[in-house]
């Protein structure tokens, strides 16, 4: 069954988080898809994935990419899946996909300072919840580590 988790951007920006994610996505074999809230975020990430370390970057394309589908990671607006990904990261509110049975992991990262963001996460969970799935909420502790919360 599809895993759904809610990660609590709290004490960290969606910046320094997203890319160890996606690092940890990738050592696991797993093509992903990063599904935004607008062309902005798109282009924002586009940037943050060649320059988040001086000494790595993470190979990746976006949905306007002749090629989209060759790409490991995939940034897109919509729930389309050329990238055939195993694993969804949903940013901004974007919209669950339309059949998440066809992924491994949909992972849906917001930001808990914003009262909004975290209005539309719950709203996210009681509609997985009630799509039978089961969601796991995580935090960061103090040291860093992402922590399972019950």
């Amino acid at each position: 069954m599809t895993e759904i988790l809610f990660y609590h951007l709290h004490s960290q920006s969606l910046d320094r988080v997203l890319p160890a994610l996606l690092e940890k996505s990738l050592e696991r074999g797993w093509r992903v898809a990063v599904q935004a809230g607008s062309d902005e975020r798109i282009e924002a990430l586009d940037a943050l994935l060649w320059t988040y370390r001086d000494d790595a970057f993470l190979p990746h394309g976006t949905y306007r990419d002749s090629e989209a589908a060759a790409h490991p990671i995939l940034l897109a607006l919509d729930d389309d899946n050329a990238n055939m990904a195993s694993v969804r990261f949903l940013l901004d509110g974007a919209p669950a996909p339309t059949d998440p049975a066809t992924y491994r992991r949909i992972v849906v990262l917001f930001d808990g300072d914003d009262p909004e963001a975290a209005a539309s996460a719950r709203e996210r969970w009681e509609e997985a919840k009630a799509r039978g799935f089961e969601p796991t909420y995580w935090q960061l502790d103090a040291e860093g580590r992402w922590n399972r919360k019950v």
